[in-house]
């Protein structure tokens, strides 16, 4: 039965809200169980089982695989449904570390003569969850390591002013998160002190110095989880 809010002062007696923020819980909550690898790539991912697990309808939940589909997560083939993207091999993850680098140091570099007080503020606040993040999993906490690293990485590319680059830059993240989990499952130190030197740049407003922190840090990330392959 639909509430009168009228009658109590509201304007819209006629509107049923579904409680707040309930798609992005939803979202949030299939984004776990895609990083701890409850879902593994190429995974099918069953509408009905996620409505009993998660106790909500299907319209959140094909709502938030929607915006995992849109992110390169999620795959939904026709007459078939949803399911986990496939894991990256050797080559693809070298094309995605070529397109970081022509893109994310100049991203810095813009950031850093545009951010304002508040944004550079919130990047702190995120490099700070990042540092102290902790679990029993450890696969649990590098799923909570990994959303700051995408938000760190999606703030200086929204820093920037172009939006071109930070759509472009949104979708290659969470596939490099997928990797890094499959193969490493940890958060290491390398990442937060490579971070902290590309906030300290943004700080000081030095173009050049934001854009070789950058470019530094991606180079540094790309040997990382390149020398799994046994090479770069």
């Amino acid at each position: 039965m639909v509430k009168d809010l009228k009658a109590e002062g509201g304007s819209n007696s006629w509107l049923v809200r579904r409680p707040p923020r309930l798609g992005d819980e939803v979202y949030n909550a299939i984004y776990a169980q895609l990083m701890t690898l409850k879902i593994p790539p190429g995974g099918r991912i069953s509408v009905d089982s996620l409505v009993r697990e998660l106790g909500v309808s299907q319209t959140p939940i094909r709502e938030a695989l929607s915006r995992l589909e849109a992110l390169g997560l999620v795959v939904k083939t026709h007459l078939i449904g949803y399911s986990a993207a496939s894991q990256m091999d050797k080559a693809r993850l070298q094309q995605l570390y070529e397109l970081r680098l022509l893109l994310e140091p100049f991203a810095a570099s813009r950031a850093a003569l545009a951010m304002s007080d508040d944004a550079i503020e919130m990047l702190e606040k995120i490099d700070h969850e990042m540092r102290t993040t902790h679990h029993e999993d450890p696969r649990q906490a590098y799923g909570q390591f990994a959303q700051s690293d995408s938000a760190f990485h999606d703030l200086v590319a929204i820093g920037s002013g172009n939006v071109l680059i930070h759509e472009t830059l949104t979708r290659l993240h969470t596939h490099v998160h997928l990797f890094r989990l499959f193969f490493h499952a940890r958060a290491t130190t390398d990442a937060n002190d490579e971070h902290a030197r590309i906030i300290a740049a943004i700080k000081q407003k030095d173009a050049a110095l934001a854009e070789a922190a950058m470019r530094d840090h991606i180079e540094r990330s790309r040997k990382r989880f390149m020398g799994i392959f046994g090479g770069e």
